[in-house]
């Protein structure tokens, strides 16, 4: 396989990605440690300053994408970029709560419009047929660069010195201002043109796209199962060995940068994501099947069902990836890619937000009723969002009953169910 795209705009997205996330990937290991150790705030305050952060990014994603759209979404990415380092350098200044929510908020909203800016671009510089797979690579780059800076950060950890941390903010900040010199080599994607009538922020009064984006949001929050609950289920409730976590975290970056490109091939078209998102259910579920039964067995099977379920895990994180990138593209009119990209990004964000507290109460306080409601779970969204796509279908221009739209070939998509 292919480790970088074919030369052209894709590959200067995969550059500019690596780079970014290796900076993201410094913050990541390091953001909870800093700002309770060194800025001395609590972690109660630090989880409500990151929350309000959070919730700025949802609010702010559709919005952003519509400027994006009318500014244009090259020149959006480039000061969002250099706005989001310049925010980060600000980190050193956190005293105190307010401090923390002020810079994390603004940092948020910078975040939000590069994500924004970042589909339009994709939808305007690479060809339809291409857009999935060109998501398809910046995912796989994105586990790479953030890998790479979960180990450079933690230099900083062992150290866990202020200087050592303002290191790495210096770092985290560097890399965003690297990227956004990285993008300047795409090319210009010109403004598009607000319709002269009719509601600016269409994306919002698209119903059964905000349905896709909703469920396509709460699908997210299985990345939290590998992040979150795995490991103190694994330390707490098996007899595996601890060194599983860190073993079960390498499988799934290997295998998302290894098979992310091939599994976005099954969803190039409408017809095709949908199908992704129903296997997704279907093989996270699965996963949390395996993931409950490994509590209840010796050190050799609680290893295998685990190795079998953080596989399960992955192989449905694949289908769910490419499935999104291909449903949000192609419902998307040509005049609001961006908004409509912004507007599913939110959907991840509010999946974010909420995974926390829905995976730890379910999965660590339920134990083994909980990880089978939340395979049920993911289960149910999976299969809901096939007649999603359907109803939308229903909805576009040259629908027709049964859900079917037809398109030009280059705007990559025709709509069944």
């Amino acid at each position: 396989m292919r480790l970088l795209p074919p030369p052209g705009p894709s590959r200067v997205l995969t550059l500019g990605t690596l780079v970014k996330t290796v900076g993201r990937g410094l913050w990541l290991v390091a953001s909870a440690l800093f700002l309770t150790r060194s800025v001395g705030l609590s972690a109660t305050q630090v989880g409500l300053g990151l929350t309000i952060s959070a919730l700025v990014g949802v609010l702010a994603s559709t919005p952003s994408g519509y400027l994006a759209d009318r500014v244009g979404p090259r020149g959006v990415q480039v000061g969002a970029l250099f706005a989001a380092g310049t925010l980060t350098i600000g980190l050193i200044a956190v005293r105190s709560l307010p401090t923390l929510v002020l810079v994390g908020a603004a940092t948020a909203l910078a975040d939000a419009i590069e994500r924004g800016a970042r589909g339009a671009l994709i939808a305007g510089a690479i060809p339809a047929d291409e857009r999935v797979r060109t998501r398809a690579y910046l995912r796989a780059t994105t586990n790479v660069g953030i890998s790479v800076g979960a180990v450079l950060g933690g230099f900083a950890i062992a150290a866990d010195t202020r200087t050592g941390y303002v290191a790495l903010i210096l770092a985290s900040a560097a890399t965003s201002l690297a990227a956004a010199v990285v993008f300047l080599r795409l090319p210009t994607v010109a403004p598009v043109a607000a319709p002269a009538q009719g509601p600016r922020l269409v994306a919002l009064r698209d119903r059964p796209f905000l349905a896709f984006t909703l469920l396509d949001g709460l699908m997210s929050m299985h990345f939290s199962l590998l992040t979150i609950a795995l490991p103190l289920w694994i330390a707490g409730h098996t007899r595996a060995p601890a060194w599983m976590i860190s073993a079960l975290t390498l499988v799934n970056t290997v295998l998302v940068v290894l098979l992310q490109v091939r599994a976005a091939r099954t969803a190039a078209t409408l017809p095709g994501a949908a199908r992704a998102a129903r296997r997704a259910g279907v093989a996270i579920a699965l996963a949390c099947v395996l993931f409950a039964a490994s509590g209840a067995l010796p050190t050799a099977g609680a290893v295998g069902l685990l190795g079998l379920g953080a596989v399960a895990h992955v192989t449905g994180e694949l289908w769910h990836s490419a499935a999104g990138w291909g449903i949000s593209f192609g419902l998307a009119p040509a005049d609001a890619q961006g908004q409509y990209q912004g507007a599913y990004g939110m959907g991840y964000e509010l999946g974010k937000m909420l995974a926390p507290v829905v995976v730890t109460t379910l999965a660590l306080g339920w134990g083994v009723p909980g990880w089978l409601v939340l395979g049920a779970l993911f289960f149910l969204l999976g299969a809901l969002v096939p007649p999603v796509v359907r109803w939308a279908g229903r909805t576009r221009p040259g629908g027709d009953g049964a859900g079917l739209v037809t398109r030009p070939a280059k705007q990559g998509a025709d709509l069944a169910g």
